[in-house]
């Protein structure tokens, strides 16, 4: 027995005496030994690193590469079932005790031979005891959700680059982990998440990979012994900049800050964190760092970027905090833009000219309507049709309350026939029919009233506080006697007309009974005209002023024709004119002047009433042809 020993160890030096020495003869570049760790019945790997960039350019120079077994002195070859070569990669598809040795690469090239030592190790599984004998060591953080990973990420790879499917399952001592169940996750094929880590959760984990490879299905295994501790640092967290565009105006100044969180316990974060722009004179960053302990432990670590000038090139550029760290990596990131031209600034304030410009020319407009109505008259005339070819003798009849009426006034008459003739028709030019001083003698009241309204393209109707309220009384007495039936309401005009007519009254009879009856045919004429059948503007001049109560006892088509269409308000123009005479007496030492300023066309009352007279316009009759309103 001895001797067999002795023969069987002679044997594997003199074959690796053979081996290396044919190596040296080729002069091959060695490198560093890897080491792999098995168990019987397990798939394992030896892979080759001499096929990479590092060593030499495999993509453009030809190549081959040779396995060797060292312990037997020869050249590696596929065996069924126990034995595949694949390129740089050396399977043992069903690992024995036997298979436990150094096995040896060479990649040789046209000029240059590359070798490698790979040392595998067949342990036995230790009797009582679940997963491998060689653990490798992981901590998980107590309290908070933690990750353990697999180790055979090798494995998986190299089966992902010869589109192999596998499988991972997990185990917990001898008990397998479901997906899933209690606080167990699979995460990423190589991870298992642990949802609140807690003391028990010390123990030993086992990940098997378990796949088919030559026909043969198999599995690899890694086992982990969990140390749970309380000390931790998770992977950072970056919570600003959050890929965002952020646009500021040129010449401006510019702040950002990195805030990144690391959830940590009783250690200190080993991280780094470095923007993507380099100090300068415009560009500076400072750092700051604090901790947390609610709602979460850990630590705040802040990067500012300040850019005291934005310019031109600091534009249209992804500006990226990078964060370094065992846990993983992060970043985030903004992106710098210009600001918008501020097209809703420029637009609002032309709107609110527009509007400011629209409110002014309103309120000019009726403040000064009529002034800028009687100027355009006067310039543009020929815009206007010739009044004379109407037909009308009259440009307004003039209604007052009569001499010997119940409502006379005095003010009222000397206004109608003195004031009024003296400013419409010596100074505007106007022809005025007046009852008081163009009425033909012997005339029927109601053919002479009728007759004259209807040559008139205008009624000036002058009242005072005391004029339709003294109708009312008059149309009583009246009514008894004289049998003529008389009421306020429009709708009674006709009968009035009748009964006039058949009494055939004239002015020869009594002179108070005939200023009455004419008052009231004038206004009831004067109102049916005008809201029933439009034929003629009523124009209301009030001579003083009407208190609400007076007002209420007018009748009611005159109080409609006042509140839809105003009246001229002669009153008004006294009180300017005592204001004026005020003025004037204090300016010449108390004298007073024998010049009015009521008289005058250019005063706010006259001009009222010039702008409601007709228009003497120059332009011929084709109102069909007309393009601007007739104002």
């Amino acid at each position: 027995m001895g001797l067999c020993s002795t023969l069987g160890s002679l044997l594997f030096f003199l074959g690796l005496y053979g081996i290396c020495t044919g190596f040296e003869k080729e002069n091959c570049t060695h490198s560093k030994v890897q080491f792999v760790f098995s168990v019987p019945g397990d798939i394992a790997m030896l892979n080759s690193t001499l096929v990479s960039p590092d060593v030499f350019n495999y993509t453009s120079v030809p190549y081959n590469i040779t396995w060797y077994d060292s312990k037997m002195g020869h050249e590696m070859s596929n065996q069924t079932g126990q034995i595949l070569l694949h390129a740089e990669t050396l399977w043992f598809l069903n690992v024995t005790q036997d298979d436990d040795g150094e096995y040896v690469s060479i990649v040789r090239t046209p000029l240059r031979c590359y070798m490698q030592s790979t040392k595998l190790t067949v342990d036995s599984p230790v009797a009582g005891e679940c997963g491998k004998p060689r653990k490798a060591s992981q901590q998980l953080s107590k309290g908070i959700s933690d990750i353990l990973s697999c180790p055979l990420t090798d494995y998986i790879k190299k089966l992902d680059s010869y589109i192999i499917n596998f499988s991972i399952k997990w185990y917990k001592g001898c008990d397998p982990i479901v997906d899933g169940t209690e606080r167990y996750t699979y995460k990423d094929e190589t991870k298992l998440h642990i949802d609140g880590v807690e003391p028990q959760d010390n123990s030993s984990y086992t990940c098997t990979l378990t796949f088919t490879l030559g026909g043969i299905t198999g599995s690899v295994s890694e086992t982990i012994d969990a140390q749970v501790i309380e000390k931790y640092c998770l992977a950072p967290q970056v919570r600003e900049p959050a890929n965002e565009i952020i646009k500021k105006e040129i010449g401006s100044s510019f702040s950002m800050r990195c805030l990144v969180f690391v959830p940590c316990v009783g250690m200190k974060p080993s991280i780094t964190i470095d923007w993507s722009i380099d100090p300068s004179d415009r560009v500076s960053i400072s750092k700051r760092r604090w901790r947390e302990d609610v709602p979460i432990r850990g630590v705040w670590l802040e990067r500012l970027l300040t850019i005291s000038e934005l310019r031109d090139e600091d534009f249209h550029t992804n500006y990226t905090c990078e964060v370094s760290s065992d846990r993983g990596n992060p970043r985030g990131y903004f992106t710098l833009l210009p600001t918008d031209p501020n097209y809703m600034l420029h637009i609002g304030f032309l709107l609110g000219g527009v509007m400011v410009l629209f409110i002014t020319s309103v309120i000019i407009y009726y403040r000064f309507k009529v002034d800028i109505v009687l100027w355009y008259r006067r310039v543009f005339p020929d815009f206007y049709t010739e009044t004379d070819l109407d037909g009308k003798l009259y440009d307004a009849y003039v209604a007052y309350p009569q001499p010997s009426a119940i409502g006379y006034s005095k003010e009222a008459e000397e206004f109608a026939l003195h004031t009024l003739p003296h400013v419409l028709e010596k100074a505007c030019g106007y022809k005025l029919f007046i009852a008081g001083r163009d009425c033909l003698p012997g005339k029927a009241i109601v053919d002479s009233v009728e007759e004259n309204i209807q040559a008139s393209r205008r009624l000036l109707l002058l009242y005072t506080a005391s004029t339709f309220i003294s109708q009312r009384h008059s149309s009583s007495t009246s009514n008894n006697n004289n049998h003529i039936s008389k009421s306020n309401d429009i709708s009674n005009t006709s009968e009035i007309k009748t009964t006039d007519s058949s009494n055939n009254m004239s002015f020869d009879g009594s002179e108070e009974v005939y200023s009455d009856e004419r008052q009231q045919l004038e206004c009831v004429a004067a109102m049916h005209r005008t809201l029933l059948e439009g034929s003629l503007k009523v124009l209301l001049v009030e001579l003083e002023e009407i208190t609400p109560a007076q007002m209420a006892l007018f009748p009611e088509s005159v109080r409609h024709l006042r509140k839809k269409q105003g009246a001229v308000c002669w009153w008004k123009n006294l009180r300017t004119k005592q204001r004026w005479r005020t003025c004037m007496k204090e300016e010449k030492g108390g004298n007073d002047t024998q010049f009015s300023p009521s008289l005058s066309p250019s005063t706010r009352f006259w001009k009222e009433m010039r702008y409601h007279m007709p228009v003497r316009g120059k332009r011929a009759v084709y109102p069909e042809k007309t393009a601007l309103l007739n104002l």
